[in-house]
């Protein structure tokens, strides 16, 4: 069913495809968007991600993207304009995440985690943002960074990915101001979150540590965040340069 909080309203979220972009996609085609995807290497995901927002009512769009690259950036976000023809919300969401002892972290370890992490968004806003600005009523264009609470909090063995985070949090506060008052700019830095796999170097005891830490007495779900993302997409203009932590407690 169709909840037309977003009706009318066309959004674009980068690393689309699967585990918490999707969910973020298909929250947002619930809430009555048109979704345009990005992938790099999932395409029978994309499509079939695709599908799901079709068959939810929405026009959709998925396209490949590089957002390390400005060129890959440029024509992928003029394609979403000239599908939907306009352009009303960002969701930075492709990230990668890696674990690595800092003492023997290599220069390219680095430089791959920070062209996807920060560089990406960057990439993407700064392409995004005259369709943004151009985005009718009084609500205006958004852009939401999905950062981390590695990014509020260090964690040893991902120092490059709590760095690049952290970078994304600062970015976020700098561009609120930098594209205000058209644009409002928020950030959703999701705690420990379950997608049906395990992250990436985790273990299921892992979880089960940080559900037994977390005051909420368990770990997030995907739908978790993606109502922060549709709070931060529908809620007050008003409100930008927020980092909204969605832990479950874990980070006080």
């Amino acid at each position: 069913m169709i909840d037309p909080i977003l009706l009318g309203k066309s959004a674009l979220v980068t690393g689309g495809a699967r585990r918490m972009g999707r969910g973020i996609a298909l929250a947002l085609a619930r809430a009555g968007a048109d979704v345009a995807i990005t992938f790099r290497d999932s395409r029978t995901e994309a499509a079939e991600t695709a599908g799901e927002i079709e068959r939810l009512g929405r026009r959709t769009l998925a396209v490949e993207c590089d957002v390390r690259s400005e060129d890959s950036v440029r024509l992928a976000v003029a394609e979403v304009v000239r599908h939907f023809g306009r352009l009303d919300l960002v969701v930075n969401n492709a990230a990668v995440f890696e674990s690595a002892p800092l003492d023997s972290l290599t220069l390219d370890q680095w430089d791959a985690v920070f062209e996807t992490n920060a560089r990406g968004p960057f990439l993407v806003a700064r392409e995004a943002l005259p369709h943004l600005r151009a985005s009718k009523g009084d609500e205006g264009g958004r852009i939401i960074n999905i950062g981390s609470l590695g990014g509020m909090h260090a964690w040893a063995g991902h120092a490059h990915y709590c760095a690049s985070k952290a970078a994304l949090h600062m970015l976020t506060q700098a561009m609120a101001k930098a594209f205000a008052p058209e644009v409002s700019v928020n950030c959703v830095a999701p705690g420990w979150i379950e997608m049906g796999e395990l992250s990436a170097g985790s273990t299921a005891a892992q979880a089960g540590h940080f559900a037994a830490k977390t005051p909420m007495g368990r770990n997030g779900s995907v739908e978790d965040v993606a109502q922060a993302v549709l709070f931060f997409a529908a809620g007050p203009h008003f409100v930008t340069g927020q980092i909204l932590a969605v832990d479950g407690g874990l980070g006080f």
